[in-house]
Order: C-alpha cells, then structure tokens, then sequence
C-alpha cells in the first residue's frame, strides 16, 4: 500500500482519539480496579505517567530498577491518594523479571495495561566508533528489555478483558524523522539510541500483527511536527515540553477502548510516520 494511502487510513482510525492535548477525556475514568506496570516508574515520564494514572484511581505497579528511588516515587505517589505497589524491576535481568511477575501475581491475577518506558539514551558514539559493548548495553534495556518484560507479563496480559501494551520509542525511532534535513536528530550522529528506538517500533507491530487480542501501540514523547520533545533527565532536561505533555501520547495509547487502534506510532499531536 503506498504510503499516503497508509496515513490516510491511519488518520482515520485516529478520528475518534481526539489527539489535541486536553487530557481529562478517559473512556476508562470510573474502572477503579484498571491495573498497569510502568517499568522505569521512579522518575521522569514513568512516574508522571503513574501520578496520572494513579488519579484516574488505576492501581499502579511501579517498576523500579533502584529499589530505594523506587520506593521512595511510591511513597509520594501514595501520599497523593494513588494505590501504588512498588515492584523492584531491572529489565535487563531475566531474574528481576521473574520475581516481578511473581510480586505482581501476588496482587493481582491480570494485568491490564503494561507501559514498558524503561529506557537507556546510551553516551552518543558516533557510528564511527561504536563498539559492540556501547551498542549492546543499549539494546539490553530499549529492545531486548521490552521483550523480556512483555513475555513474563503475557499470561496476565492475556488474562485481563481488555489488554494494552504501551512501548515508549522516541521520533529517532523513525526513519522518516531522521532522514529529514530540518529535524535536529538528522545531524546527530549517533548509532545505539537511534537503532534502539527503530528495532523497538519494528517489535511493536509484529506483535500487534501476531497478538491482536492486545493492543500493542508506540509512543513518543514529544511534537515531531513541532520539532520539540519532553524535558527529562535523559535529555539533561533540554526538552521545550514539560513531563505532563510528554506522557499526553503514553496515557492515550493506556486509555484506548477495544475498539481502538494497534500497531501504531504516535506523538501528543497525532500520529508519527515510520
């Protein structure tokens, strides 16, 4: 299908989505007992994500690779009114995942959504020299830690009504995006992140393609159009967006009915080309 044709139907899709940034429009806004996972939950886009989430009255499972930071996210959340467990989770570890799935059983027998927001920038190598250990320690959280994550989570996913799956990519995830002389991402140079971001959008759709009980959807965290992304530690807080706006396309994606879209790519305004 040619590519205007896919936007097209895509923009379609997207009608009933109300993509300008309003918040406050949750389909789900009464479903007490809606539960998700957050990997990466302790700060930055993950805990805005569950601040938010936790005031529509979800029960949030905060993941956390630092257990005290993590603790210690969960602890302001709770005082906040959210009912909040905070679950210790290293998504590059097959161990930490497995005792994560084990703790969150404990609470729950399904899960209805799984954000998986965890995510390492890597230092910036250019590609002339990136080794392999630069690219790997990258992968081993933004690819092959989503993986990890949504496999041990898939029995409880597929045990909830209405299952969604909420990958947090980045715009550099977009070939589109980067082959674009006026995008700032065209002129850094750098091969880890990037690849990262585009292997992750790739696995999010053969999933929608392969599990299409579950909604499986990709998220950045910013205004492709606009050029602008969200303020947070990765980015050194450069980010022209505040962290509420940067979780806007996260918390939409959380919110889809069953009647929504999967295997899709979406900023805050709409969504993203490929």
């Amino acid at each position: 299908m040619h590519a205007s044709a896919v936007n097209a139907r895509l923009c379609a899709t997207l009608r009933g989505l109300h993509w300008k940034p309003a918040a406050k429009e949750n389909p789900m806004k009464n479903s007490e007992q809606t539960s998700v996972l957050i990997t990466g939950g302790n700060k930055g886009l993950g805990l805005e994500a569950a601040r938010r989430l936790g005031e529509e009255g979800w029960t949030i499972f905060l993941g956390s690779r630092d257990e005290g930071r993590g603790r210690a996210a969960a602890d302001k959340l709770a005082d906040g009114g959210a009912n909040v467990v905070m679950v210790p989770l290293d998504v590059t570890s097959d161990e930490s995942v497995t005792d994560a799935v084990r703790l969150v059983r404990e609470h729950t027998d399904r899960l209805d959504v799984l954000i998986n927001n965890a995510g390492a920038p890597g230092r910036g190598v250019a590609p002339a020299d990136a080794t392999v250990d630069e690219i790997h320690s990258v992968y081993d959280t933004n690819v092959y830690g989503p993986i990890r994550v949504t496999h041990a989570f898939l029995p409880l996913l597929q045990a909830a009504d209405h299952p969604r799956v909420v990958m947090v990519s980045s715009a550099v995830g977009s070939f589109t995006v980067v082959t674009d002389p006026e995008q700032p991402s065209s002129k850094f140079h750098e091969l880890a992140y990037s690849s990262s971001k585009a292997a992750l959008n790739m696995i999010t759709v053969r999933y929608a393609q392969a599990l299409p009980e579950i909604k499986f959807n990709i998220a950045t965290p910013g205004e492709v159009a606009n050029r602008k992304f969200a303020a947070t530690d990765m980015n050194h807080h450069t980010g022209e967006l505040t962290v509420t706006e940067g979780t806007d396309s996260i918390l939409r994606l959380a919110m889809i009915d069953a009647d929504g879209p999967t295997g899709i790519f979406v900023d805050r305004l709409g969504p993203v080309a490929w």
